[in-house]
């Protein structure tokens, strides 16, 4: 090979560096703060904003129609999260001049300025609580007009959650609702008793929860949801309110720990694993097509450096003519060359027949290539055995055929049929038995490693390859592992 043409080599610790840390949500995250705030010293403003480490907190707008739970799910969110929890009344209960400007359009029976609130929020969720552990703010907004100006504010949620029920049931949970006077708790004459007498004993009657009251209320709230729902569509989840609490508080959880679209710039890196006849040449190119990453098939990289014809290319035609195994680090050293390509460090990879064992994952993993997916796809050694032992080749065109799934056209291209001395069963038990024993090995080497069911349908099998491809990677942060834990 001509020195000159040799393809250019890049690093993979460089990609793999920027996942591992969110270097490019990072810089985002950066970036968007820098133009919302616009400060005067941009380089200060970003060394504070680390310093903080407020980046990755939960930013959650909790909205809903009246009775719908709004602040028994923020409060549980809250719990969990250990975020700051906000509403229109703990908005007021502060001591600022804005407080007290609002108080007094109260005072007059006037409806308070959407822009005051605006500016009462933006005050608020600039206290360092909101800061570092992140806030649930429910109830608000309750127009589009308020949402588009807390859009220009620069408030952006990650997550907006929008509890739905029908206006009936809205409607019988308000009348049964009670009021802790002392710590604004919520409760239910019929749903959520307070278990506590002295509790139970200073409760109040909530303010404007008469049929009548309900219902103007409910179609207020309904005049102007669908516009805010348009608002931020792209960060939405509409739960049924219908069910118990404890079921909407974990789906509403469950949402919250999801991480929302990234515009960083992803390289998938996919080991599929599986004993022979599971399909991973199947389905690494179909994967490979889709979504435009390179197939590597250790097999066939070996078998295109001896046509290469370098010294390294003739020293692995030896042992491919003599049947015996090329050493690992020989395979590394191929494939190190062949995955450090521009095309693979560009667009991801895919690869299989690669490792077989614990110390070739360990030798893969020291040559910087660390998958950020593997699969193990798994089948039972007799759908194996039907799957390799009954294919064939036709020698003059070249097409694969198998007795059970693809029979031959006719008795002409039968006769000519060629099987593999490899596929004989005596040596593809041999095999399975090799695989099966260094399964383990492999489980524990990476274990975030999904399983696929493999004696399916190769249409399934890709679906449930695709589902766990195309999904982030779980948050690194404290945030995501302590809450990721809540949810095992």
């Amino acid at each position: 090979m001509d020195a000159t043409t040799k393809p250019l080599r890049i690093p993979p610790e460089m990609g793999i560096y920027a996942e591992k840390h969110e270097i490019f949500d990072l810089l985002q995250s950066m970036l968007t703060r820098l133009l919302v705030d616009e400060p005067e010293d941009p380089i200060q403003f970003l060394i504070d904003l680390l310093k903080r480490d407020g980046l990755q907190v939960p930013r959650v707008f909790l909205l809903g129609p009246p009775a719908s739970g709004k602040r028994t799910i923020a409060k549980m969110l809250c719990e969990h999260t250990h975020a700051t929890q906000i509403n229109a009344s703990s908005l007021l209960k502060e001591e600022s001049d804005l407080v007290k400007r609002a108080l007094q359009y109260q005072e007059k029976q006037q409806e308070i300025p959407s822009e005051l609130w605006i500016k009462l929020v933006q005050q608020r969720l600039s206290k360092m609580d909101c800061i570092k552990r992140g806030w649930v703010f429910e109830g608000l907004p309750r127009t589009r007009e308020q949402a588009l100006l807390l859009q220009e504010a620069g408030i952006a949620p990650e997550h907006v959650v929008f509890l739905d029920a029908p206006d009936t049931v809205l409607i019988e949970r308000n009348l049964g609702k009670r009021i802790d006077p002392f710590t604004g708790d919520v409760y239910h004459a019929t749903f959520s008793w307070p278990s506590d007498d002295a509790v139970a004993r200073r409760l109040q009657e909530a303010p404007g929860i008469s049929e009548e009251e309900t219902a103007a209320q409910l179609l207020q709230f309904h005049r102007e949801s669908h516009a805010v729902q348009r608002t931020y569509q792209q960060q939405l989840r509409v739960i049924n309110a219908d069910q118990p609490s404890a079921d909407v508080f974990s789906q509403t959880l469950t949402f919250a720990l999801s991480r929302p679209h990234s515009a960083a710039p992803h390289t998938p890196r996919v080991v599929l694993l599986g004993p022979p006849g599971s399909g991973k040449s199947l389905q690494a190119a179909i994967i490979a097509q889709k979504y435009n990453v390179v197939n590597i098939c250790c097999g066939q990289v070996l078998k295109s450096a001896v046509a290469d014809e370098t010294s390294l290319g003739e020293l692995i035609k030896t042992y491919l003519e003599s049947g015996q195994q090329v050493p690992d680090s020989v395979v590394v050293k191929i494939l190190t060359e062949r995955l450090s390509r521009l095309d693979c460090t560009t667009r991801g990879w895919i690869l299989h027949g690669f490792p077989r064992d614990l110390e070739q994952a360990e030798k893969l993993h020291e040559a910087g290539f660390v998958p950020n997916r593997v699969f193990f796809l798994e089948i039972p050694n007799d759908v194996a055995i039907e799957r390799i032992t009954l294919r064939a080749v036709d020698p003059v065109t070249g097409e694969r055929y198998h007795s059970v799934y693809k029979a031959p056209p006719g008795p002409p291209v039968q006769s000519r049929l060629q099987w593999n001395p490899r596929d004989s069963e005596e040596g593809l038990l041999q095999s399975l038995a090799e695989c099966r024993a260094h399964a383990p090995d492999l489980q524990d080497f990476y274990p975030h490693a999904v399983h696929i069911n493999a004696d399916q349908d190769p249409h399934a099998v890709f679906e449930s390859l695709e589902s766990r491809l195309v999904n982030r990677l779980p948050r690194r942060s404290s945030f995501g592992s302590s809450l990721s834990a809540l949810t095992e």
